[in-house]
């Protein structure tokens, strides 16, 4: 397939990557870990830990998995927040050669039960919070050992617990738990056992990384050693654009979401960057005084998050002179808070596009010496995307299809579900991302929208992105999300959640402003009001809830 989009690369990036220059995601990170001992890694209310401390813990913390008895490929789920912690668990679990089950810490008992048992996981890591939740499943599960910690392990301060920005005794928070397999971090840490080689390749699994679930019961997707270190060194050429070595980056979206897990981790500690870790970016008055006290160089997120920042009293205080990279993922980014973001900034708000199913990320805008235009980019370094029809079958250049994908970061497949494997894979490599989407004449891919959120008005699709981006240009709207409500008459029409941003804004005057932008079919028939719209953790607007809730 002819590739347009490497003739828009910026200069300097190269057209592949070779990802056998590491043999294995283990050896990336000695290698980053012992390149960068006397950098600072990451900090946490006033508590910096260097790369040469996240050495020496991750590797106390992998050698006592082998001490335990827990061997190369067997499942640990990580159960943390944005944590000093979560990293010295996550590393050191690599080194050791398990797979690693990100987890996400606000699971019911009913997810946290089939994440365990699905995947097979032997240990967990789980902040204490969070263990009452454990306890009422883990007669379920193949979990013999439970590593507790507590938000204080690795501050060195008294155990207290961050709550909405405000340290607040820990014991006023935690409901009571009892679970006998348990042992604390600081005990592993201190149990002082050596971490052993361990032989790991390209083809060996490295993370069971699960779906979100919003469409049925989640899946893991196996992402191999291979898949990871790929996905790193194709971020660190794209990244060639800016200078983010030893860069001051923010941590805002959780660690065991993939998006943050390959950038805000991996490829940041590739690079010898420092993270600023917030623990609940949902209080945006602490966010905006880590912000304050780190000025960042860079700063990956969500249009939702983007969009609240600068709303947020103090943001015109933060320094943004180093700031020389801005990303956006997970959700599209909308032309009016990525103009607003360049406005208030002096840096251009990009964004990528992506999935868990490939590391995640597939395509890219520029971070510098460009404007917005409204694409996800172009595909990174060793990646192919092709527009295809519903059979498979290439469709021409500008035609919308769906976006398949094939390269080096693409998983293996599904854990222990080769009939879903099979759904979204084609011949010779491609993977079907449900995500539908064009091509433009030079080489430049736009989402339309997912499959399964597009509106059917008598039989014409209305992509809801199209319809939230006109709405997010009306000065009164904060946020506003878009699905289809059956009508009786045409099958589906166009409904409106918002935020308002003026309370004072009607419906009617929304529906007004957007017939100037759309054609009649598109324009809402019906606008609801809400004080808040239903997100992920990572601040996506779940079309799903807003169904749900009719």
């Amino acid at each position: 397939m002819e590739k347009l989009w490497l003739s828009q690369y910026p200069p300097g990036i190269p057209a592949e990557i070779d990802p056998l220059q590491y043999s294995s995601l283990q050896a990336l990170i000695d290698e980053s870990l012992r390149k960068h001992a006397d950098r600072d890694a990451y900090i946490l209310m006033n508590r910096t830990l260097r790369y040469a401390d996240i050495d020496r813990l991750s590797a106390a913390f992998g050698g006592w998995l082998q001490q335990q008895g827990f061997a190369k490929g067997e499942r640990i789920a990580i159960m943390l927040p944005n944590l000093l912690q979560h990293p010295v668990a996550l590393l050191g679990a690599l080194r050791a050669g398990l797979v690693v089950v990100n987890t996400n810490p606000l699971y019911t008992a009913d997810e946290l039960r089939h994440q365990l048992i699905d995947s097979g996981a032997t240990v967990i890591v789980i902040l204490e919070n969070f263990c009452h939740v454990l306890q009422a499943v883990i007669a379920d599960t193949a979990v013999r050992r439970v590593v507790v910690t507590q938000v204080g392990d690795l501050l060195g301060m008294p155990q207290r617990l961050l709550v909405n920005g405000v340290l607040r005794y820990i014991k006023k928070a935690i409901p009571p738990w009892k679970i006998d397999s348990a042992v604390s971090l600081p005990q592993v840490l201190a149990a002082g056992a050596p971490l052993q080689p361990v032989s790991l390749t390209h083809d060996d699994l490295a993370f069971l990384q699960y779906t979100g679930g919003t469409t049925g019961v989640s899946k893991g997707a196996m992402l191999s050693h291979g898949n990871m270190v790929a996905n790193v060194l194709q971020c660190r050429a794209w990244h060639e654009q800016v200078p983010i070595t030893h860069a001051t980056y923010v941590i805002a979206l959780p660690l065991y979401h993939i998006f943050s897990l390959t950038v805000n981790c991996l490829l940041y500690m590739v690079v010898g960057g420092c993270g600023v870790m917030v623990p609940n970016p949902r209080d945006f008055p602490a966010f905006i005084k880590e912000l304050i006290r780190h000025p960042p160089n860079t700063l990956n997120g969500v249009n939702t998050l983007f969009n609240a920042l600068m709303d947020s009293p103090d943001f015109a205080r933060i320094d943004f002179s180093g700031l020389v990279a801005t990303m956006g993922g997970g959700m599209a980014v909308q032309a009016a808070v990525a103009e607003r973001w360049q406005k208030l900034t002096g840096c251009l708000l990009t964004q990528g596009w992506g999935l868990t199913e490939t590391s995640p990320v597939v395509t890219a805008g520029k971070l510098a010496n460009a404007h917005f235009n409204g694409s996800i980019g172009l595909p990174i370094p060793s990646t192919e995307v092709s527009v295809r029809a519903e059979d498979g079958s290439a469709l021409p250049q500008g035609e919308p299809g769906e976006l398949c994908v094939r390269g080096p970061q693409v998983m293996v497949g599904y854990w222990r579900r080769p009939d879903e494997t099979a759904n979204v894979m084609l011949p010779e490599g491609w993977l079907r991302t449900g995500d539908i989407g064009r091509m433009d004449e030079q080489g430049y891919f736009y989402i339309e929208d997912r499959k399964k959120d597009m509106i059917s008005v008598s039989g014409l699709k209305v992509y809801p992105n199209e319809v939230e981006a006109v709405a997010m240009r009306h000065p009164g709207v904060f946020e506003a999300g878009a699905i289809g409500e059956p009508d009786a008459h045409s099958g589906e029409v166009v409904a409106l959640y918002v935020v308002r941003r003026d309370p004072k804004v009607t419906a009617e005057e929304i529906i007004t402003f957007m017939r100037q932008s759309l054609t009649g079919y598109k324009v809402p028939r019906k606008v609801y009001f809400r004080d808040a719209l239903p997100k992920t953790n990572v601040g996506k607007i779940l079309r799903r809830a807003l169904r749900d809730s009719q």
